[in-house]
């Protein structure tokens, strides 16, 4: 719930000259609603970027702008353009609220003189393809992007910029999240260079060629403040098991491997909880973090239907032994489900219906055989994103 976070960031804070606000990420909206209540008719202009499905409703005199997410579409740029032509001539008076959260870097584009967005959308395809994480995948797109890796930020001078940010990037890190457009940027033509050659990543002449052009290394011009992260979610989940009956443990927040491999390794906790002494029952065990899916299949899903599944078959004919794994922003991969809850029974439900795990997770279908299992999540969009979260429940 990203409104009391917003709140305190905004409180006793004081803004001079005009102020225009800019929100982007799937809590875009959220964030703008909690700033449009905090500062109302101190806001002289201002517009809301999200994902598709994830406004609700009108907010006073904002512009409101959904638009494509993972890939970015016609309608981030036209978004774009309106945060843009409305930032372009501000002056050393004027400040800008900039509302930031995960999903910004598809849902803030506007592609650079000698990029199409036809270009963004293909190199986008492959980084998510290849199963680069989060920070590689930005170190390549910023570079394509007129607003990306502190771009925004030099948009706006003189007018200062107040950054308001919900974490969705494993350690914070400021230049990532969102792909940093108000954030000096730490990345390297060294380092785009070794995602490139980590992946064998091939793309036209042209875009090559941006790849090579070097960001804004130093802003003077910003302030930020990170409200929220997974580590936060990891431990008011803790505090919801621990009141439900449950003995916590958070083993990690910041999990980043193959999601089917997390899933195995949750499973593999599972064992050990049910079969050796030293874990107290009931417990939660749980984890945060953002795992990745190498796409090898053409089957549906998204990367925590794939860790739930995997999870599945370790913990197959344990009863009293639950793993789920949603994704905090409500929605998991390209499909309407937030995640995957697998129990002692999954796999051998599949089975009954001629459905082998190994076989779904190499053509990427979890979705399809947790749908068969009664194994969806689904919460709709929930306003936040602060990564992903799984939990094993053992009782």
């Amino acid at each position: 719930m990203p409104k009391s976070a917003v709140l305190a960031a905004l409180s006793g804070r004081q803004f001079n000259g005009g102020l225009y606000l800019v929100a982007i990420g799937k809590a875009a909206w959220s964030m703008a609603a909690a700033a449009q209540e905090a500062l109302g008719s101190r806001i002289t202009d201002g517009v809301v970027i999200t994902k598709y499905g994830h406004a609700k409703g009108e907010l006073g005199g904002l512009k409101i702008v959904e638009a494509g997410h993972p890939i970015p579409d016609y309608n981030t740029v036209r978004g774009t353009k309106i945060a843009l032509d409305m930032t372009g001539d501000l002056g050393a008076d004027d400040e800008v609220l900039f509302l930031v959260s995960g999903g910004g870097s598809a849902l803030f584009e506007m592609p650079e003189d000698g990029v199409s967005l036809t270009d963004i959308e293909k190199v986008t395809a492959s980084l998510l393809g290849c199963g680069a994480d989060i920070v590689e995948v930005n170190t390549i797109r910023k570079r394509l992007s007129a607003v990306k890796g502190g771009k925004f930020a030099g948009h706006c001078k003189p007018a200062r910029i107040y950054s308001i940010v919900l974490s969705d990037v494993i350690g914070d890190r400021l230049d990532t999240i969102a792909s940093g457009p108000a954030y000096p940027d730490a990345s390297t033509i060294e380092d785009v260079m070794n995602v490139v050659q980590k992946y064998s990543l091939g793309f036209d002449p042209h875009v090559m060629e941006k790849l090579i052009d070097e960001t804004p290394k130093i802003l003077d011009n910003i302030e930020t403040v990170i409200t929220g992260s997974v580590s936060v979610l990891c431990e008011v989940a803790a505090a919801t098991a621990r009141e439900l009956g449950y003995e916590p443990a958070v083993l990690c927040s910041a999990l980043g491997c193959e999601a089917r491999e997390g899933g195995r390794f949750l499973g593999a906790i599972a064992r050990e909880v049910n079969d050796r002494e030293g874990f107290k029952k009931p417990c939660a065990v749980i984890v945060g973090g953002e795992t990745v899916v190498t796409l090898k299949g053409n089957g549906k899903g998204g990367r925590n239907q794939e860790f739930a599944l995997a999870a599945a078959e370790l913990i197959s004919g344990y009863d009293d032994t639950v793993i789920f794994s949603v994704g905090s922003d409500g929605t998991d991969g390209p499909t309407d489900a937030a995640g995957g809850i697998v129990d002692g029974a999954t796999r051998d439900l599949l089975l009954e219906k001629g459905v082998r795990i190994s076989q779904v997770l190499d053509d990427n279908d979890s979705y399809h055989a947790l749908k068969m299992a009664d194994g969806l999540i689904f919460t709709g969009p929930t306003g936040t994103n602060v990564n992903d979260f799984a939990v094993l429940l053992c009782r």
